[in-house]
């Protein structure tokens, strides 16, 4: 099975997100993606399990959890569980959190973007992997969506 979110805490909000993969058969495959955005004080957690069952043999699973940091105020928290029962599968994990870097806005405003054209652009390659999942008009949709929301809370 497959998962792929992607959040966005504000200022307030605690967006509490996660997944659950169990495997019980053999050569099973999963794969969770979780990108989660804060800002302006918010707090995104992510928790995801993946179990392995003793009949899971060759079973294989993926995760990657992601955070990007807005601002100084904003806060991340992963918390994974994994429970691996059979010693023939394999698991995968891979998790950042970055922030956005004074260093990375001087960049693209050097090259004539403004701040908020700069952040959206760090966004959506931030959040690509997600987008790419979607149906064409979902992703138009979700970039229109983004651009509206940085428009409003930047500058």
């Amino acid at each position: 099975g497959s998962m792929i979110s992607v959040s966005m805490a504000d200022e307030g909000q605690v967006q509490d997100i996660g997944a659950r993969m169990i495997h019980q058969a053999p050569h099973t495959s999963s794969q969770i993606i979780s990108k989660s955005l804060s800002r302006n004080g918010g707090n995104a957690i992510y928790r995801g399990t993946v179990e392995h069952s003793k009949a899971a043999v060759g079973a294989k699973s993926y995760v990657d959890c992601d955070t990007l940091i807005l601002d100084d105020q904003s806060e991340s928290d992963t918390i994974p569980t994994y429970r691996i029962l059979e010693g023939l599968s394999e698991l995968e994990h891979e998790g950042t959190v970055s922030k956005v870097s004074e260093e990375q806005l001087f960049y693209l405003m050097s090259r004539g973007l403004t701040e908020q054209e700069a952040t959206e652009m760090i966004i959506m390659g931030f959040i690509e992997p997600f987008t790419r999942e979607l149906p064409m008009e979902y992703a138009v949709e979700l970039n229109q969506l983004l651009h509206l929301d940085m428009s409003e809370s930047v500058g």
